[in-house]
């Protein structure tokens, strides 16, 4: 069998391993009118319809990756939880697929774009700093970089994204690695409460009395209705230290030692990432800096005695250090798949699997698209960041610690589609093995769902709690108005 054959049958099989929203055969372009034109009118005022061509409209269904865009029917920019009740009654009741867009920062097509009816929640773009309860309030659809600059200010700070551009929602709701982790948990352990429309229209407040949908919402994504407000608990936050510097692939040894030997440090204030990446037939290494102080403790010291090509690190609030690591809006006319495998330990022999691996298919990739580049980032963090919250629907087990890499890819040939994906799978798989036969206990460590690529196994993310979280989902939702939407579909 060819090549290309193989890979159209492996990506076909994908597709069809995820919740796909309802067929849009169902709905001719009048049915979907219909429905944009019921919302129009059902709506108040502080929200509205758009159309194609406007500008707002374009605003609505623009992704971060042109592979995550669509062209839908409409948008709607809600401007109220009860509006979003309304939208959510009318599109259930006219079985219409929609999409949730917060930041726009899905790389799985159809996660957050949908031909049908496409809600924006950019109105939902407050930040409010509760000092009495020691908890923030931020909308929906806000991105973290807007809610660091309102808090820049405030003196205290929430567990939150470490890219600008990411969304609040989508970040918050599939789990949340942040600066801060190592010491206080992931994004959805330092949630207080969440403002929710539940599929039936109802608006309703979720805090740990809530059993099954607090456990369901923290990491189970947009299965239990759309969220309009999270309530986060919030900690000082004083100047940090960080940057990132620039090494060349004749300095990948000794960036090798140098990471093995900070994950034995255990410094919470402490965070690295290290990103391997290959373009125009380069490989070039790049380590990111952070530490919650004003000056870091000794911990860096093996990374800072290797020679770099350029960068810098110094101190400096933490909002001007978020704003330091680039913009991160659209990817003009730039493909981007991303897929994820997790280790426990970047170990040397681990570190080398992520190496050779980058330099596989780097040149491989190349070869088809001039234009391809390659990012694998390791991300280590505290062994205990699991210990700072309660069960959750991710990750299914908090008992040690697992890294959730990310493996990102972007190219300008939409015929290669296939292909990223199927290469992304590979990295994965490999570095899966290298890390058992490290020793590594990873057989059955979950996977990131908020990196993950389409047609990932929902057991390979939720585990032992995927039957739990369909009961929830079934019970909240019985009529599956959320199914009418794409992503990990319980």
């Amino acid at each position: 069998m060819a090549l290309t054959t193989l890979l159209l049958c492996a990506f076909s099989l994908a597709l069809l391993s995820y919740g796909q929203p309802e067929a849009l055969e169902n709905h001719n372009s009048s049915d979907l009118l219909s429905t944009c034109n019921k919302i129009a009118a059902a709506i108040s005022g502080s929200s509205k319809v758009f159309f194609p061509p406007a500008s707002e409209y374009l605003f609505d269904i623009e992704h971060f990756s042109s592979s995550s865009t669509e062209a839908s029917a409409c948008s709607v920019e809600p401007g109220s939880a009860e509006d979003v009740g309304e939208i959510l009654r009318i599109l259930g009741s006219s079985r219409t697929p929609f999409a949730v867009k917060g930041g726009g920062h899905s790389m799985n097509p159809g996660f957050s774009s949908t031909q049908g009816v496409q809600i924006t929640m950019s109105r939902f773009n407050k930040t409010k700093v509760n000092s009495a309860s020691g908890t923030v309030d931020v909308g929906a659809g806000l991105t973290w970089d807007q809610v660091f600059a309102t808090l820049e200010s405030t003196g205290v700070n929430v567990v939150g994204g470490r890219i600008p551009g990411i969304g609040v929602a989508g970040l918050t709701l599939g789990g949340g690695y942040s600066f801060l982790s190592s010491q206080y948990g992931l994004t959805l352990d330092n949630v207080a409460g969440y403002e929710l429309v539940l599929p039936n229209g109802t608006v309703t407040t979720v805090t740990s009395e809530d059993d099954d949908l607090w456990f369901g919402l923290r990491g189970g994504l947009n299965n239990f209705g759309i969220v309009t407000k999270f309530i986060f608990k919030s900690y000082s936050q004083g100047n940090v230290w960080g940057g990132i510097r620039f090494y060349s692939d004749n300095q990948l040894d000794a960036i090798k030692e140098a990471l093995f030997k900070y994950q034995q440090k255990n410094d919470t204030r402490a965070k690295v990432d290290v990103s391997l990446s290959y373009s125009s037939g380069q490989l070039l290494c790049a380590v990111l800096f952070f530490y919650d102080a004003p000056t870091p403790s000794g911990v860096y010291d093996d990374f800072l005695d290797i020679p770099a090509i350029k960068g810098n690190v110094s101190t400096t609030s933490f909002f001007d250090f978020f704003q330091s690591l680039g913009p991160q809006g659209t990817s003009d006319n730039h493909r981007v798949f991303e897929d994820t495998a997790s280790v426990i330990q970047y170990s040397p022999a681990v570190f080398d699997a992520f190496v050779d691996q980058i330099n596989i298919w780097g040149r491989r990739l190349q070869a088809l698209d001039e234009n391809v580049a390659l990012a694998l980032v390791l991300e280590p963090f505290d062994k205990d960041i699991f210990s700072h919250g309660t069960a959750s629907a991710y990750p299914p087990d908090r008992s040690h610690a697992i890294f959730p890499s990310s493996l990102t890819f972007e190219w300008s040939n939409a015929s290669l589609d296939d292909t990223m994906a199927f290469a992304l799978r590979n990295i994965s798989n490999s570095i899966r093995a290298a890390a058992l036969a490290d020793g590594q206990d990873v057989s059955h460590a979950a996977l990131y769902p908020n990196y993950a690529l389409f047609g990932t196994p929902l057991e390979d993310m939720y585990g032992g709690n995927v039957e739990r979280l369909r009961k929830i989902k079934a019970a909240i939702d019985p009529e599956d108005v959320m199914g009418l939407a794409g992503g990990w579909k319980f």
